[in-house]
């Protein structure tokens, strides 16, 4: 409606400055899912496998896994290449998500996801901040694709007020019946407050 009222009303720019007070940004946190599902990597139940081969997997299936991903994603770039002081870093994948107009990096765990890995993901999202968003763009996101994860770690790794940071577990397959149950059970567990124990 917003272009219907703009071009009905003789003040355009209050109309304007309304509809950009008013209309809510898309959260993150809603596009965002956890965990996200890749059985269709094929990939071999309970056995190890390296990031790389995760990653080539995810590359091999890209239109499956941005239909995982959710709406809005385009693919970037693998492997995005910068260097600090001589120090060479590279990030997994990269997207941009034009719904939430923001680049998307996504660095992948095929262990659990320690502290060292989160910090890591915050140096990505403030280069990319600081040196590749473009003009319009809303601060990047950072999604730590991990196999497994401790929710208390990121709490207490990332500050209070943290909208950029995000981690998510990847399934390989569908779990089975009693894997959710016990999924269900272990986050009803994390979500207990110390003091209800």
């Amino acid at each position: 409606m917003f272009y219907h009222r703009i071009l009905a009303s003789k003040d355009k720019e209050s109309v304007a400055a309304e509809i950009q007070t008013t209309v809510p940004k898309p959260e993150y946190e809603k596009i965002i899912k956890d965990p996200y599902v890749l059985e269709f990597l094929d990939l071999p139940q309970n056995e190890h496998f390296y990031e790389s081969e995760l990653e080539q997997a995810l590359i091999d299936h890209l239109q499956k896994f941005l239909l995982e991903l959710g709406r809005g994603f385009s693919f970037v770039a693998r492997q995005k290449h910068f260097n600090i002081d001589g120090r060479h870093f590279y990030i997994d994948l990269v997207f941009y998500n034009y719904i939430l107009k923001c680049f998307v990096l996504i660095d992948l765990k095929t262990e659990d996801l320690t502290h060292q890995d989160v910090g890591q993901m915050q140096m990505y999202v403030n280069y990319y901040t600081r040196e590749l968003m473009n003009k319009g763009d809303d601060p990047p996101i950072g999604i730590l694709l991990c196999a497994d994860k401790s929710d208390t770690l990121v709490r207490y790794t990332l500050p209070e007020d943290n909208t950029q940071i995000y981690a998510a577990k990847y399934m390989p397959y569908m779990p089975t019946e009693e894997e959710l149950k016990r999924e269900l059970k272990l986050d009803e567990f994390e979500k207990l407050d110390p003091e209800d124990e």
